[in-house]
């Protein structure tokens, strides 16, 4: 579930974090605000500098296992990049695939429609998912 382009209430976050068997706290909420509908593809580290400006006080490693336990819930996906040492955290967890402009560094999701995927694996592979990263320069005039 993606909370995103209007985020809800702290009242809904709470709600969500309990549908998704976890237990709301405060500090839960104020990450799950963040990650759940202002960030776009935050590292555990930019959710610290975030929680440090707005709710400070929340270690590193909680920020941590809050952001796997949101993910162990289905609240996010991992999305490791071969050439980034920092695992991003993707709200949108549709199948989906993203778009690296590498001239801004900026991640943006595409339609799963927007990319074709056919594999020709042989026997001894089971596929559960499967996402392309495309990188390139997105041109202005189509923003």
């Amino acid at each position: 579930m993606t909370l995103k382009p209007s985020c809800p209430s702290p009242e809904t976050i709470e709600q969500v974090l309990r549908q998704a068997g976890i237990q709301p706290t405060a500090q839960r909420i104020a990450i799950g605000r963040y990650v759940l509908c202002e960030a776009d593809h935050p590292t555990a580290e930019q959710v610290k500098d975030w929680v440090d400006q707005n709710f400070p006080k929340i270690s590193l490693a909680t920020i941590y296992n809050t952001l796997n336990a949101f993910v162990g819930a289905g609240l996010l996906r991992e999305l490791r990049l071969p050439d980034r040492e920092a695992v991003l955290f993707d709200n949108h967890v549709g199948p989906h695939h993203h778009f690296l402009d590498e001239a801004t560094g900026q991640i943006h999701d595409l339609p799963a429609d927007a990319v074709q995927v056919v594999w020709n694996l042989g026997t001894g592979f089971e596929v559960q998912d499967a996402s392309v990263v495309l990188r390139g320069t997105r041109l202005k005039e189509h923003s």
